[in-house]
This record gives C-alpha cells, sequence and structure tokens, in this order.
C-alpha cells in the first residue's frame, strides 16, 4: 500500500522514530536548562523515578516526522533524501527551543551549538555535489545571525535593553546553516509576522501583560517547521500579498 508515492512501512517506522526521539526530546528539555548531562549512567534509574513524560510533545513529534515523509517523500539514494534527513534531525532540537524558551526564555548555548554542528555537517554533504549550495548555507547563516544581531544591538542603543536574546542570534544563524540565504530571510519576515500577530493576541485576551517578556525563539521555530512545509515562491507570494496588502500581483 503506498501514500502520496510512499510505502505505507515508512510512515509506521516514521511514527515510531517520532515517539521514541519524542520522548528523548522531552528528557533534554528537562536536562538542559539544569546543565544537566543528557546521558548519564543512571539515566534509566531516573527516568523511571523523576520522569513524566509529556505525552502530547512526543505526539507532536510522531506527527511532524509522518508529515515530512509524506511532504518530502522517500527518494531513491541518501543524497536526494538529504533534505528529509536534514529535516527529520533538525525537529527535535527545534521543539527543545521552543518548549525551553517559551518556559523559560533563554535558548540554551548547548542546543545551539549542536544545531550549528549538524547544520555545518550537512553543509559539507552537499558541498560534495555542489559547492554552491554550501556556499549560499553559509551566507544564510551570515544572514541569519546578522539580522538579528543588528535588531538586538539596536535595541539596545534606543530603548537600553535587548529587542530579543543573543539565544535567538544564535538560533536563527544556526538555522542559515540549513535553509539558505533566501529561506532564512522568509523565516525572519514570517517569524515576525507570527510574533505580532500572536503577541497581540496573548496581549488582548491578557495571557500577557504588555511589560512581560514574550520570548521570540517559538515564533521562530513556527515560521521554520512553516519554511519545511510550504515552497518557497508560495510563502513569499503570499508575504508579498500580505505587504503590499494585496496590490501585489506576482
Amino acid at each position: 500500500m503506498y501514500l502520496n508515492d510512499v510505502h505505507i512501512i515508512y510512515y509506521v517506522l516514521a511514527a515510531i522514530s517520532g515517539l521514541v526521539v519524542g520522548q528523548l526530546v522531552d528528557w533534554v528539555n528537562n536536562r538542559l536548562p539544569e546543565y544537566k548531562s543528557v546521558i548519564s549512567k543512571d539515566i534509566i534509574k531516573e527516568y523511571r523515578v523523576s520522569f513524566k513524560p509529556n505525552y502530547i510533545l512526543i505526539l507532536v513529534t510522531a506527527g511532524i516526522y509522518v508529515t515530512l515523509v509524506y511532504t518530502l517523500g522517500i527518494k531513491e539514494t541518501i543524497v536526494a533524501n538529504l533534505d528529509l534527513i536534514k529535516y527529520l534531525l533538525l525537529t527535535p532540537m527545534l521543539l527543545s527551543a521552543f518548549v525551553i524558551d517559551y518556559k523559560l526564555q533563554i535558548i540554551p548555548n548547548r542546543l545551539n551549538l549542536t544545531i550549528f554542528e549538524v547544520g555545518f555537517i550537512f553543509a559539507f554533504l552537499y558541498g560534495l555535489s555542489n559547492v554552491a549550495i554550501t556556499i549560499n548555507m553559509l551566507l544564510g547563516m551570515l544572514a541569519g545571525g546578522g539580522i538579528f544581531l543588528v535588531i538586538t544591538l539596536l535595541g539596545g542603543i534606543f530603548y537600553g535593553k535587548e529587542a530579543m536574546g543573543f539565544g535567538d542570534v544564535k538560533l536563527m544563524a544556526a538555522l542559515g546553516l540549513y535553509f539558505g540565504l533566501s529561506n532564512i530571510i522568509i523565516i525572519t519576515l514570517v517569524s515576525f509576522l507570527i510574533g505580532a500577530i500572536l503577541s497581540i493576541g496573548l496581549l488582548v485576551t491578557k495571557i500577557k501583560k504588555s511589560d512581560e517578556y514574550i520570548p521570540f525563539g517559538p515564533f521562530i521555530v513556527i515560521a521554520t517547521f512553516i519554511s519545511m512545509y510550504v515552497p518557497f515562491e508560495q510563502i513569499k507570494t503570499i508575504l508579498m500579498q500580505i505587504f503590499t496588502l494585496g496590490m501585489y500581483r506576482g
């Protein structure tokens, strides 16, 4: 049985992998903020005694894995599947950034560094077949980090406080390695658009107060997932329609 030209067994494997990875993400989310080792000799004992799984997060991870397989498909070669592999590895790190930043208003350096490390590996792998792709990914890193660094510094100059944390700057620089120059700019615009809409909603519903800090990391993560699923040209067209008040005709 096939679904979108992918055998059903791949969806089953993706779902099982997602459930396992989702549990790992939940474990990491509890360990990283406390600067505890993710893998320790007492991991089984600690897990059984003190850990309460977040079943929603686990199911969300499984759902993302299955839909990524459906969206990107399974190709014949490893090189052709690099996008899928890249997103499957990035997903748990993005979910960790979302949850930790939402709860604690920080994105741990260890997490950002891991995203960087994996990103550089993929930049190298893509470069084996096409150096232009690697150059584009490196430019994406510079653009992603550069845009957010400028915003952060300007916030410090004009308002006497950071417009956003340096964790966001590092996260965007790391994501540039995965998405390249054009896509990281799209992710930046989408994240600000989502941030504006959701922040207004949180303030109107009084979930957040006007003087209360709203972490930006979750908006970056949502925008990144959108970029995984929706083609670049389609997002570009939608953004142009929004920013030109419907006057853009393509």
